[in-house]
């Protein structure tokens, strides 16, 4: 039996892993015969993950389990523009990146807000561009009535402002997820965080304010003081998946208000005694936030029906061929 040990994913490429095993870093694929067959219930492995490997000291080492997570971020697959796509695992925090220039989002905001909360990792939003930002203040304002409860730093990696503020996250034995757009400048913010130059920056492009894919796969690295932080590549989109958690946890105003409406069947829709009617009235709720609240709902709703009918349908498909079996043996 060939030497079995255990080891974490540092890097996800097309089809190979980068895994660190204790101080050793290693190349590794998955197993086939483990992922690759119909009845495969392993998780394929994502950055942060920790796995059981087949040591091989001359070569690629081969994935033969995807251990327990206790934190995920997953959103609709873009390739294939259906399933789950687990972006990283086993992380702490969520770094949500948005820069404080052009590219200042609010709605963008609300989405990663609700797929950190959904991850099983504390959100933590970061502002970046400090030093070239206008209106900071406005800004931040902002940023409070949508993230009621989380924590806010306003920082630039050039100048390193607020930076500071960051050390009580990235503590030894902590793992930190960034998530940003492109532009945001998580390139650049990684690479002060480690001190040297080991992420490729790009320039923004002056017409929008927003930047080209610098980072092209998944990494995790390691600070000097043994804190982990896991880069991701920018996403435009956020396609969701099933996230009823997550936006318990990123809109509780609303779903305060929707405890107190009249009717428990309430359609927010005109009927009498409708809490969200009367807060969009008064200016409470904003027209904009209800609306992705109803945008991203409908999402997760649509996701969690689809994957539904997939597992139902590979359920009759394998009973199919259990019972195919069994009246074969009969025979």
């Amino acid at each position: 039996m060939k030497e079995r040990t255990n080891g974490f994913i540092t890097a996800v490429h097309r089809e190979r892993y980068e895994v660190q095993v204790n101080e050793e870093g290693l190349y590794a694929r998955l197993k086939a015969g483990v992922y690759f067959t119909d009845h495969c219930e392993e998780d394929f492995p994502t950055v942060g993950d920790n796995v059981e490997l087949e040591y091989n000291p001359l070569g690629d080492c081969l994935i033969v389990k995807t251990l327990k997570r206790k934190s995920a971020f997953s959103r609709k697959d873009p390739d294939v523009g259906m399933g789950e796509q687990i972006i990283a695992a086993n992380f702490d925090y969520v770094f949500i990146l948005m820069s404080l220039n052009y590219d200042f989002n609010l709605k963008r905001l609300e989405r990663y807000l609700t797929v950190s909360w959904q991850s099983g990792g504390q959100p933590v939003i970061v502002l970046t561009k400090a030093d070239i930002a206008e209106e900071t203040q406005e800004k931040l304002e902002l940023v409070n009535q949508v993230a009621m409860g989380v924590d806010i730093c306003i920082v630039s990696a050039v100048t390193g402002e607020g930076m500071d503020q960051l050390k009580r996250y990235l503590e030894p034995d902590k793992t930190t997820v960034f998530l940003g757009s492109s532009g945001v400048g998580k390139s650049t913010f990684t690479n002060y965080l480690l001190g040297r130059e080991l992420m490729k920056t790009g320039e923004i492009r002056e017409d929008d304010s927003k930047g080209y894919h610098t980072t092209t796969h998944r990494q995790l690295f390691v600070m000097d003081n043994g804190a982990r932080i896991i880069d991701t590549p920018g996403m435009r989109e956020l396609g969701m998946w099933i996230v009823d958690a997550g936006m318990d946890a990123s809109f509780t105003d609303i779903n305060d208000l929707i405890k107190q409406c009249r009717f428990n069947n309430c359609t927010h829709n005109g009927e009498p005694g409708c809490a969200v009617t009367q807060a969009l009235e008064d200016g409470t709720l904003t027209e904009k936030r209800w609306k992705n609240y109803q945008k991203i709902r409908k999402e997760s709703k649509f996701q969690a029906a689809k994957e539904s009918r997939q597992q139902n349908a590979v359920k009759k498909k394998n009973n199919k061929k259990k019972w195919g079996r069994m009246v074969d043996e009969d025979c």
